[in-house]
């Protein structure tokens, strides 16, 4: 099994940056792409972000793109989500996910981790 802990997440004010951090461990080597995704109050949790194992298929949601970038480490087994020029609606908790090797992220996605709060003050 893989785990997930997520870090990072606190209250800033909009046009600020943060960068999330997920952490995974266990059976990393079984998951290839990994990602976050978010979930507002009174919303349906949605795709943000994902990055593959190689590095070279990244996505982002229309609403981040150009503002967020999402990397990787593979030696450390982490992944980033840098936010930059924040806005009131990013305010969210931010669930790290993987998918296993050879399935789709936003499809399927296989283990998640609890979460991290970002709020964004006007």
């Amino acid at each position: 099994q893989v785990q997930l802990v997520e870090s990072g997440g606190g209250l800033v004010q909009a046009g600020s940056s943060l960068r999330l951090s997920c952490a995974a461990s266990g059976r990393t080597f079984s998951t290839n792409e990994m990602g976050w995704f978010r979930q507002a109050p009174g919303h349906e949790r949605e795709f943000v972000a994902s990055i593959t194992r190689s590095l070279r298929i990244l996505a982002y949601a229309d609403s981040v793109k150009g503002r967020f970038t999402v990397s990787r480490d593979n030696v450390k087994n982490v992944v980033y989500l840098e936010m930059n020029n924040l806005r009131v609606e990013d305010t969210a908790v931010y669930y790290c996910a993987a998918a296993e090797a050879g399935t789709d992220l936003v499809k399927n996605p296989a283990v998640w981790g609890r979460g991290t709060q970002v709020t964004v003050a006007s």
